[in-house]
């Protein structure tokens, strides 16, 4: 039986860290008939993770390069495939599922192709995303929260990185945006997913994003803050995104809430909460400002550091200033590439699939 344009997509894209695996009900085919027409499910398996100049494409495929050029084009603008500009020269490469596929879908999004996400999440895509106990997400705290006797490297400090950005877009968050869709909205913020630097081009150059200053940028992070919700950006020392994200519709933050996952499936906690015993006033502030339920009130209040994410909204809360961040002494230092962590992602989905071999 020869697969269909979409078949061989869809087994195209379960091949990338965070892959696109198949289900029972088909699901995932019906997601990709939404968003790709046959012939651009067909160009879409053509390329690499790898950005390529369209000329070096068509040599490679032997496809005419006057049309590909044209197909590529109009693919990126969709959000089927990433574009970036460098020197002069447009190169393209493949776009996963997430983060790709999925958020660059935030302007097209519909309630059809919400249900559709909705379905897929959580028949396989809960699972696949905490697969391979390698976060893809790290957890970074608004610089203020952290005690200030602490010495961070820059990559730490999420203001400062937001100040250094040569190029800052702001889109709606997909993640709130399908909740709504599908009847589960909640009370908080919309637009509040930052890109930066080639992803920030990307958002703008096609209409899913705006540009936004970094003063603005540092405005959407507090109000993010004080809406109660976690900032997270990719598991790098690079500052490409920063997702603003709610514990009752984010794709990561569900496993941990909805599903009782170990929060290391999808988030690395690079901090983590300390209460200071003697100034704290019991007065509950904290407890219910934590995303997870990691803060209990004895005589105190007191964090299980086991679910701590360090996200600091604890301490955003504290009205005595009880709490401060303190950087885990066990911490996992975020990869220094993309490249890298896909590669460690896909090689934790490889020892759990032996595993459950043996």
């Amino acid at each position: 039986m020869i697969d269909s344009p979409y078949q061989k997509l869809q087994k195209f894209l379960d091949q990338f860290p965070l892959g696109f695996p198949a289900t029972p009900s088909g699901v995932e085919l019906e997601i990709l008939k939404r968003l790709f027409t046959p012939g651009e499910a067909e160009v879409a398996v053509l390329l690499t993770p790898f950005p390529e100049e369209v000329s070096g494409i068509a040599e490679r495929t032997g496809l005419l390069r006057k049309e590909l050029e044209s197909t590529l084009d109009s693919m990126s603008r969709k959000g089927l495939v990433f574009r970036v500009r460098r020197s002069g020269k447009t190169l393209y490469n493949t776009a996963p599922f997430m983060i790709g596929l999925y958020e660059y879908s935030v302007k097209k999004i519909d309630e059809d192709l919400a249900k559709l996400f909705k379905k897929y999440y959580e028949s396989a895509y809960i699972d696949e995303m905490g697969a391979s106990n390698v976060p893809g997400f790290k957890v970074l705290p608004i610089d203020e929260n952290i005690e200030s006797e602490t010495v961070l490297i820059p990559s730490y400090q999420l203001k400062e990185s937001i100040k250094k950005a040569k190029k800052i877009a702001v889109a709606e968050c997909v993640c709130r945006k399908e909740a709504r869709l599908t009847g589960e909205t909640c009370k908080h913020p919309m637009e509040t997913c930052l890109s930066f630097g080639a992803a920030a081009d990307y958002y703008i150059e096609n209409g899913m994003g705006r540009e936004i200053t970094a003063e603005e940028a540092i405005r959407i992070i507090d109000e993010a803050d004080k809406s109660g919700l976690v900032h997270a950006g990719a598991n790098t020392k690079h500052l490409s995104n920063v997702c603003n994200c709610c514990p009752c519709c984010c794709a990561s933050m569900k496993g941990i809430t909805k599903r009782g996952y170990d929060k290391h499936k999808y988030l690395n906690a690079l901090f983590e909460a300390r209460v200071d015993a003697e100034t704290c006033a019991s007065c509950e502030a904290c407890h219910g400002r934590c995303p997870v339920g990691a803060i209990t009130m004895l005589d105190t209040a007191t964090v299980d550091r086991t679910k701590c994410l360090g996200c600091g909204l604890c301490a955003s809360a504290c009205p005595i200033n009880a709490i401060a961040l303190i950087l885990r002494a066990d911490r996992e230092e975020p990869f220094d590439r993309v490249l890298e962590m896909g590669a460690a992602i896909l090689e934790g989905k490889r020892k759990r699939s032996n595993h459950h071999r043996d």
